[in-house]
């Protein structure tokens, strides 16, 4: 277990950073709006590593508060945003991007001057976009995704170690406390996490080649297999392994989840798209006319890209 994140005492007369506390958790209150995979697993491992003085949540219905209060990832559920985030230090959002824009407006009255809101969306222009308008001033934003998940959902499924040696990428807007910024950095070291920082639009051209573009295509070659005739499919499922197994995995995740991903980062889905398309175009001209020499050369240099995730520790 790594050591409890804590402050020393400042000098006096100097001015406190932003969200912080002068002692105790590197938070003294934390909100977490949305308490999902994500905001379960982020609640947990900020009261096992002593992160979060107090951790308040909302979620959408009343069976997803009680249950995350149960399984201790919080310690006092709300039933709306502006009581949730009252007096908190951190405001992380983990909620489906597409709900971003009305819970910023519904929070926006409860936030407390030098408050840091955050969130943990795979798209990172658009919370920008949808967040950086409806915050009052004297409030910092400071984006985040931790590149972490599985295909499970709900407050049952988080763990306290789903961020362990993953990345965590900030996307601040030009201007943001740096203090701001540094503290959201400690918050996911502390869980854990390896953390870079990014520009928005980068973060977003990324995340649509190494994420976003294999979940699209994971969705589409299993819808392709529920259309195969009857007696196809059922031998489809009996003897998937490997491959389409690792594609139906994909697929289980949250489809609303990525309903939201795909809509707002269109351009550079879009993008990647049409270059898959074109690879795909010349892996079809190899087969077709027996080119093996191609087909290998191409596949060898793609396994050594396997290989670079594993030295890297990602596989």
């Amino acid at each position: 277990m790594m050591a409890d994140p804590t402050h020393s005492k400042p000098e006096p007369g100097a001015k406190p950073e932003p969200g912080a506390a002068t002692t105790g958790p590197l938070f003294a209150r934390v909100a977490l709006i949305g308490l999902g995979l994500i905001g379960s697993s982020l609640g947990r491992v900020m009261k096992r590593e002593s992160l979060a003085g107090v951790i308040a949540g909302t979620a959408r219905t009343e069976a997803t508060r009680q249950k995350a209060l149960e399984l201790g990832a919080i310690d006092h559920a709300f039933d709306d945003a502006p009581g949730c985030v009252a007096d908190a230090d951190l405001v992380v959002i983990c909620a489906p991007l597409g709900a971003y824009a009305d819970i910023a407006t519904a929070m926006a009255p409860g936030l407390k001057p030098g408050a840091i809101v955050t969130d943990v969306g795979s798209v990172k222009q658009m919370v920008i976009r949808d967040l950086a308008p409806a915050l009052p001033d004297g409030v910092h934003l400071v984006p985040a995704h931790p590149v972490a998940g599985t295909e499970h959902s709900g407050p049952e499924a988080g763990f306290a170690e789903l961020f362990e040696g993953r990345w965590c990428i900030l996307t601040p807007p030009p201007g943001t406390d740096a203090r701001a910024v540094e503290k959201v950095a400690q918050l996911w070291r502390g869980a854990g996490s390896l953390v870079d920082i990014m520009e928005a639009g980068h973060h977003d051209k990324v995340m649509a080649i190494t994420s976003h573009l294999p979940h699209l295509i994971a969705y589409t070659i299993v819808g392709t297999a529920t259309d195969l005739e009857r007696q196809l499919q059922a031998e489809v499922i009996k003897f998937a392994a490997g491959g389409f197994r690792d594609f139906t995995r994909i697929a289980a995740s949250d489809p609303v989840m990525w309903r939201d991903i795909f809509l707002n980062n269109r351009e550079a889905v879009l993008e990647m798209v049409g270059r898959l398309t074109e690879d795909l175009a010349v892996l079809q001209r190899a087969i077709r006319w027996g080119e093996g020499e191609k087909l290998e050369e191409i596949f060898t240099r793609t396994r050594e890209i396997r290989r670079s995730i594993i030295d890297a520790g990602q596989a």
